[in-house]
C-alpha cells in the first residue's frame, strides 16, 4: 500500500509527488521542480527514506531541482531511455533558458513495463510518447501519476520536441483508459482527476 504526497514547486507549477511504501517509509520524488529543501524538509516530517528521484519526462520545469536533490540525497535518477538525452543538455531540456541550466546524466534508463519495488510494494512504468518520445506515467495501486500527459479535462502539449498529437492520443486511449475507472489521476500540473471523469468528459479524447 502506497502513501502520497503532493508540493507544487517551482516557477511553472509543477506538481511535486512522493510515493511511499506505507510498511517501510521508502519514497520515490516524482518530478522535482524546484525547491529542493522543501522536499526534504516533507521527506523527514513523514520520516520517510527517499530511494530514487524518477521523472515523467525530460522538460526543465520538472527537473528544477534536480541537481541539488540528487546532491542532498545520493539517490539514482530514472528516466524512460527516449529522454535521457533532454537532460543532459539545458538548451533542450529548456533549463538554460530559464536561468539556470540543469545538466545531469540518468543513473537508469527505464523502459515500459519495468517496475520500481519500495519495500513489498510495486509501482510500475507506463510509456506514454507523445508530449516527449520518452514520457511516461507511473501507476502505485490506484493512483496513476501522469506527468504532462494527461491532465483534468485536458492533455499535453505536442508542440515542443518530440511531441505528437497522434502519438499522445494514442497512448492515453491504449493505455491510460483501459485502467479501472476508480484510478485516480494525479498530474504534472493542475488538480487531481480520475479514468472515469476523463473518459466521460475529456474534450480532447472524444
Amino acid at each position: 500500500m502506497f502513501l502520497m504526497e503532493k508540493l507544487i514547486t517551482g516557477p511553472m507549477q509543477v506538481n511535486t509527488y512522493l510515493v511511499a511504501d506505507k510498511e517501510t517509509g521508502e519514497c520515490i520524488v516524482i518530478d522535482p521542480g524546484g525547491n529542493a529543501q522543501a522536499i526534504l524538509n516533507l521527506v523527514e516530517e513523514k520520516n520517510w527514506q527517499v530511494k530514487k528521484i524518477v521523472l515523467t519526462h525530460g522538460h526543465g520545469d520538472h527537473i528544477g531541482a534536480l541537481v541539488q536533490l540528487k546532491e542532498l540525497t545520493q539517490v539514482p535518477v530514472a528516466i524512460h531511455h527516449e529522454d535521457a538525452h533532454m537532460i543532459e543538455d539545458g538548451q533542450r531540456n529548456f533549463t538554460a533558458m530559464m536561468g539556470t541550466a540543469v545538466e545531469i546524466t540518468a543513473d537508469e534508463l527505464l523502459n515500459d513495463g519495468d517496475e520500481i519495488k519500495l519495500g513489498e510494494s510495486v509501482i510500475k512504468i507506463i510509456h506514454t510518447p507523445g508530449h516527449t518520445q520518452g514520457g511516461i506515467c507511473l501507476l502505485a495501486d490506484d493512483m496513476l501519476f501522469s506527468g504532462d500527459t494527461l491532465f483534468m479535462q485536458s492533455i499535453g502539449r505536442t508542440d515542443l520536441e518530440g511531441g505528437n498529437l497522434f502519438q499522445l492520443l494514442g497512448s492515453i486511449k491504449k493505455k491510460l483508459l483501459v485502467l479501472s475507472e476508480t484510478v485516480r489521476v494525479f498530474p504534472g500540473h493542475g488538480p487531481e482527476t480520475n479514468i472515469k471523469m476523463e473518459k466521460m468528459s475529456n474534450p480532447h479524447l472524444g
